[in-house]
């Protein structure tokens, strides 16, 4: 038995030493639970009593040589592995450092905060509400029922019959009519969708910001005041406005609102298309209809309404003529603004 725990001995040790021994294949090899040495040490019943003491002595230290074998193996390839990783990672501290690349607002989060800041200093108040909405409050509440012309310009997606995204934000201030009592003063930006085929100045999907003010003694004059400061605030303070007749159904008396071109001064130049006048809303006194509709008393109160299209108003105050370029998220663009 003395002979086995040397050939046992010997041979650990020698494994050990070659260049690509595995440490823990050795230490279960030979320590381990089913190891030869634990083999040997349950074969010491067999040893008479004088035997037994000599044979033990024997067993645990050739258990603690190939134990202090082991762990300077182990020890070495550690060090081995951690000077290599430090040569591999090595870091020049002369080296000058590289910047990190820091985004910006999209040119419409900045267009539209910046009009949100307009408004909020005249005292309106921001209202979201769904873009998954029901057909009664995009077109019914509006005065728009079924089969009424007005629905062919504002051809939406529609999920059921009566469940639809939203192609205005109008349906906002319905909610906000509905739940709250005038005096209202609200703005209502948000994404909306219409199915329109994508060219240099249509988009499936698009963005909106609609304003309403309901009160009593509320008249045309007041909306025209609002827009003009909204424009000089935008625009520049030489910016002028203009009302043309049209016809919306949710306002009477209804009017496209175009702003004097802020390149040309009115002149006429490639950005106004020569007209001097650039369209970018729609606005009108909030119909009788609507506001019934709303549980609000048209011959008590009365309101004005405003929506215009946030790409236009980024486009004409950035002066880019393709709406897809805000969707390309190409940064050759992006990083002009």
């Amino acid at each position: 038995m003395k002979e086995k725990l040397q050939q046992i001995k010997q041979a650990a040790l020698a494994e050990l030493q070659a260049p690509d021994c595995d440490t823990e294949a050795v230490r279960v090899k030979y320590l381990g639970k089913k190891g030869e040495l634990t083999a040997v040490l349950r074969g010491m019943g067999a040893l008479s009593p004088e035997e037994r003491p000599v044979v033990g002595q024997m067993a645990n230290d050739v258990r603690a040589e190939i134990e202090a074998a082991l762990a300077t193996v182990v020890a070495a390839a550690k060090e081995k592995a951690l000077n290599d990783r430090l040569a591999r990672e090595k870091l020049d501290v002369t080296m000058p450092g590289k910047c990190e690349r820091v985004g910006h607002q999209h040119p419409l989060t900045r267009a539209q905060r910046e009009m949100e800041e307009i408004f909020i200093g005249m005292g309106f108040e921001i209202a979201e509400g769904p873009e998954v909405e029901y057909d009664y409050y995009n077109f019914q509440a509006l005065n728009i029922p079924e089969n009424h012309p007005a629905r062919d310009t504002q051809d939406t997606f529609y999920i059921t019959d009566k469940i639809l995204l939203r192609s205005q934000t109008s349906p906002v201030q319905v909610r906000v009519m509905e739940k709250q009592s005038p005096p209202i003063r609200v703005i209502s930006p948000g994404r909306v969708y219409r199915s329109d085929a994508l060219d240099a100045t249509h988009s499936p999907l698009f963005h909106q910001m609609e304003g309403l003010v309901v009160d009593k003694g509320i008249t045309m004059s007041d909306l025209k005041g609002t827009l003009e400061t909204f424009a000089r605030k935008m625009f520049g303070d030489k910016t002028e406005i203009r009302f043309r007749p049209h016809h919306f159904p949710f306002t009477e008396p209804s009017a496209e609102v175009d702003v004097s071109c802020f390149v040309c001064g009115g002149k006429g130049c490639r950005v106004c298309k020569g007209e001097g006048w650039i369209e970018i809303l729609g606005a009108g006194m909030v119909h009788p209809f609507v506001l019934s509709n709303c549980g609000i008393d048209p011959e008590v109160y009365s309101g004005f309404a405003f929506g215009m299209g946030l790409e236009r108003v980024t486009m004409t105050r950035y002066g880019i003529d393709d709406i897809r370029l805000f969707y390309e998220n190409d940064e050759r663009f992006l990083k002009q603004f």
